[in-house]
This record gives C-alpha cells, sequence and structure tokens, in this order.
C-alpha cells in the first residue's frame, strides 16, 4: 500500500482566530499577517495554548478521518510558514519594514528586514511537536522554511551575500532540526519551494546549505524537502505565475546525491513527464496527487491512475502520495474530501 502524507498547511478551524495569508486580502508573503497574529495571539490572553491546541487536535483528527498515514499540525499557530520561523531569530527586525518585489515579480510586499547576524533565540519548534505528537498516534511531521526560502522572503540589508546569509540561516535552522531530534520527532520537512524558481542558485550554495540545515540529523530521522512551484493569490486562479517544471530535472541529480530521504514535489496542478522518477535510485518521492488551489475535487479513479503510472517508474515502497502542498486556501469541508479521495486511491492500490 501506497503511504500517505500531508505536506503542511490545514485550513484553521473557525474557532482558531489566527489570521493567515490564506485568508486575508494582504496575499502571500506579506508582513500584515504578522502584525494581526500578533494582535490575536494578545486578544486570546492566558486562553491562547488550549485554543491552538484544541485547533491542532481538530485538525490531526481531519487527517487521521481521511486515512492520512504521517499527518502534520497544520502549521495552525503560524501567521505565514516563513515569517512564523523568523519572529523567532535574532538579526530579523519586524517593525522596520522594508518593500521587495518577490517570486520573479509576481508582486511587491513590505518585508521584514535582516539588519544584523541572524542566530536562533531558542527552541520552539519542539513545542509545536509535542503539542501535535500528544494529540495522535501517527508520527507527525513537523515543516520548516528552508535557508533560501526565508533569504528571499526578508529583506537583507545586513549581508548582502547570499551565501554568507544562508549559511547563518542554515545553522540557526540546524538548531530546531536537532532540538526536534531529541525531543523524539522523526519525519521533519524543510520547504525550500525557491530551489524550483533558482535552480541555478540553488546548485551554487542551496543544497550547501540544506545539508548544513540537517547537519548531524541522525539515520532513522526521515529527512524530507519540499519542493513546490507556487502558490496563487485565490483558489481556482487558473494561470498563476509558477517555477518552471524543468527545474525538477535539472536538480534531480543533486537531490539523488544529497543527505536527504525523501523529496516532495509537486504533480497534480501541472503534470510532469514521470520518467523524472526513474532518476530517483534512492530517494523516495512524495508525489502531488490533488490539486491545492483547484476547488474541483479529484475522483478516486483518476488519483489512483496517476499513482498506477507512477508506478511504472519507481518502486511503490518509495513513493508516497500527497497533496501538491498545503491546503490552507481550500478550506476544511474541501480538504477534507480531497484528502479522503487521496487515501481511498492510495489504499486501493495496496
Amino acid at each position: 500500500m501506497i503511504k500517505t502524507t500531508c505536506i503542511g498547511a490545514y485550513p484553521k478551524p473557525g474557532f482558531v482566530a489566527l489570521p493567515d495569508w490564506f485568508t486575508t486580502s494582504a496575499g502571500t508573503d506579506t508582513s500584515d499577517p504578522t502584525k494581526w497574529w500578533a494582535d490575536a495571539m494578545a486578544a486570546m490572553g492566558d486562553d491562547a495554548e488550549d485554543i491552538i491546541s484544541k485547533g491542532v487536535a481538530e485538525v490531526l483528527a481531519d487527517q487521521e478521518r481521511a486515512g492520512i498515514d504521517i499527518p502534520t499540525d497544520g502549521e495552525v499557530p503560524r501567521e505565514n510558514y516563513i515569517h512564523y520561523h523568523c519572529r523567532h531569530l535574532d538579526g530579523i527586525d519586524f517593525s522596520n519594514l522594508t518593500e521587495k518585489t518577490l517570486r520573479n515579480g509576481a508582486y511587491v510586499a513590505r518585508l521584514p528586514t535582516i539588519w544584523q547576524p541572524v542566530r536562533a533565540k531558542g527552541s520552539f519548534l519542539a513545542h509545536d511537536w509535542r503539542r501535535a505528537q500528544k494529540l495522535t498516534r501517527r508520527q507527525v511531521k513537523i515543516t520548516m522554511p528552508g535557508p533560501m526560502t526565508i533569504g528571499d522572503t526578508t529583506a537583507d540589508v545586513y549581508y548582502g551575500d547570499p551565501r554568507l546569509r544562508g549559511a547563518d540561516l542554515a545553522d540557526a535552522l540546524n538548531r530546531e532540526v536537532l532540538d526536534l531530534v531529541q525531543a523524539g520527532c522523526r519525519h521533519i520537512q524543510i520547504d525550500e519551494p525557491l530551489f524550483a524558481r533558482k535552480p541555478g542558485d540553488a546548485l551554487d550554495f542551496g543544497f550547501e546549505h540544506l545539508e548544513r540545515a540537517f547537519h548531524k540529523c541522525p539515520t532513522g530521522v526521515v529527512r524530507t524537502v519540499h519542493m513546490c512551484c507556487g502558490y496563487p493569490d485565490r483558489l481556482d486562479s487558473v494561470d498563476y505565475p509558477k517555477a518552471d517544471r524543468q527545474s525538477y530535472i535539472d536538480l534531480a541529480s543533486v537531490i539523488e546525491d544529497a543527505s536527504i530521504d525523501a523529496i516532495s514535489l509537486e504533480d497534480a496542478h501541472r503534470h510532469n513527464d514521470l520518467k523524472l522518477l526513474e532518476q530517483f535510485e534512492h530517494t523516495t518521492v512524495i508525489l502531488g496527487v490533488v490539486a491545492i488551489a483547484k476547488s474541483e475535487v479529484e475522483p478516486v479513479e483518476v488519483i489512483r491512475d496517476r499513482l498506477q503510472t507512477a508506478l511504472m517508474h519507481i518502486d511503490a515502497e518509495r513513493l508516497l502520495a500527497a497533496p501538491d502542498c498545503g491546503l490552507g486556501l481550500l478550506g476544511q469541508e474541501l480538504a477534507q474530501r480531497k484528502l479522503a479521495n487521496l487515501c481511498e486511491a492510495a489504499q486501493s492500490l495496496g
């Protein structure tokens, strides 16, 4: 049977009054939701931890009900998966914002500013993992943004060199990785969508920084990298900017030679030539087989057919089925239906 996982974000339950960029007009990766996050946390006061825990429990229950084998905490406490992490780093200023053009000119945002050396303040993701793990018997995967992606979604007025900046960011991430390992987490995912958008930089220094972020992560912990090709700003946006699909092909051999155990690739919104999978002789592939920005629910038969095609190019034990990316745009009802069909399709191939 093909196992299943989610990638990261899940729609927040309505009682969790924390904004995120999926549900605000500010758009992808902007800093405004971060301010609203702080205001919302203050409004919840002493009840914040209990409310977030209840939200995580509901998200995990949805995934278990659908049949997901390796769930996430849905990134319930996060307003933005990148800036959530940045708020826990020294050297990044959320008070003085800098305007920056992002995602190959797709939009402009006012971003937190790197103004001094970036360092980890202290462990925080281990707490998030423990909160989720005590609510389920399934092994929970924790996600975090990668060095290149953080660098692209902040404004750097200190380093002026992506190699130096990325090395410090990788060291800060490594602190979280090792704390998660010590806490008992066995599935750690670093998200690097920038690899698909900037494969040249990924080859020049991105994979080096990724290895640095996973440094001393022991055997037995599944080191996953998620490499999606881009989000739209709304559901059912048809022609939103995507990274070049050639990036997966250009980076496949380097992925295979890296120390990572699994690579997460999107395939539902825009199909790949699945001969790509033949380039992974040791690496597990997490294949996106349901779209995260389309309200149409993929039928079980369609998902199963795509997985069967994938099995012509990779062994079943090294193939996992997943959504393309996080599910935050869908809302809970759509997300549940898509996950249920995903799991039914995967289980039917056992």
